[in-house]
């Protein structure tokens, strides 16, 4: 992706440095194109509203100088346009304009407008208003530039990694690992983050928003779990503002490997080396049968067989026992 051109400075220009005017009068174009072409900058005229949509699609300026009042298509619905189409969207658009009424003036910023002039323009001015929005124009195209890195990065490497607008819940993006984890746990693919996530991402976002890593959500199906962690907000406004967009991390942990070792540790069936696996990590019968799907006289009748291969009496004995082979897998723990 090439990095757009702006200029480093204010005041300083380069001829690939592009700028578009925009006005049906000849007359009114000249004395600002000669000063901008003076100063440095690569100058584009356009002389109906038509043409200088054709000319920014194409030429793509890196600012534009629009006249609010046009015959045919007027400077509003030329901004517009310009703003709805991916292309132009970002172009800083400054409006030249005899209309001083707030009215009009409002009616320019709205259309998309980032600032105006009025006439008769005054070339240092505008050039003063160009360069300031030039500079913003820079690093937000670089801070989108470096976001869209940073996401080509985590789709390479396989990170489970989604991003979430606090407000809606909606899923602004996501890698694909995130995307098959989601589908795994939560069913087929939606437009917007499961509710566990949302209802987790507004408890916790005055600790995030305070930079408090808050306590992480963790969802278990049977021997798997999926943990989110909230990593940061990603979005341009303040981050101490309600919502925004957030950076969530997703790991899965799976007890597969601890439970197979545990039935082969035993002798234990993989249903009894389950049961046992959630006797080691604290869970009562209820509990077991509510994570295995079956019904508590069962899980008794399980537990009972492997005090029997173990050789003990006690569910605590058992544990004892198992809980060694369990930390060896484990080590450190992934939770």
């Amino acid at each position: 992706m090439v990095e757009p051109r702006w200029p480093l400075e204010a005041g300083e220009a380069t001829a690939s440095t592009v700028v578009l005017i925009v006005d049906d009068v000849p007359d009114n174009i000249a004395p600002l194109h000669d000063a901008l072409d003076a100063a440095g900058y690569t100058v584009l005229v356009a002389l109906d509203g038509e043409s200088a949509i054709r000319r920014a699609t194409q030429a793509r300026p890196d600012v534009i100088l629009l006249d609010a009042v046009m015959p045919g298509l007027d400077g509003f619905e030329v901004a517009r346009r310009l703003k709805a189409q991916p292309e132009t969207a970002a172009t800083p658009i400054l409006f030249m304009t005899g209309l001083t009424e707030t009215e009009h003036l409002v009616a320019a910023l709205d259309a998309g407008g980032v600032d105006y002039v009025t006439k008769p323009v005054k070339p240092r001015e505008v050039m003063a208003r160009m360069a300031v929005h030039l500079r913003t124009a820079r690093h937000a195209a670089q801070g989108a530039l470096e976001r869209s890195q940073a996401r080509q990065a985590l789709d390479a490497f396989g990170h489970a990694t989604i991003t979430v607008r606090a407000a809606d819940g909606r899923l602004v993006w996501q890698t694909p690992l995130a995307r098959e984890l989601l589908r795994q746990y939560f069913g087929p693919e939606a437009l917007h983050a499961p509710l566990e996530v949302c209802q987790w991402l507004r408890r916790h976002l005055p600790e995030a928003q305070a930079q408090r890593e808050p306590p992480r959500l963790t969802i278990e199906r049977g021997p798997r779990r999926l943990t989110f962690r909230l990593h940061q907000c990603v979005s341009d406004e303040d981050p101490a503002a309600p919502g925004g967009d957030w950076l969530i991390v997703m790991q899965e942990t799976s007890d597969t490997s601890a439970i197979e070792a545990l039935a082969a540790a035993f002798a234990l069936t993989a249903r009894e080396a389950e049961v046992l696996y959630w006797v080691v990590k604290g869970k009562i019968n209820r509990d077991i049968a509510d994570i295995l799907g079956a019904s508590p006289a069962t899980v008794k009748k399980h537990l009972e067989r492997i005090l029997a291969k173990m050789g003990v009496e006690t569910r605590t004995a058992a544990a004892a026992m198992a809980i060694h082979r369990v930390r060896a897998l484990e080590g450190t723990g992934a939770g």
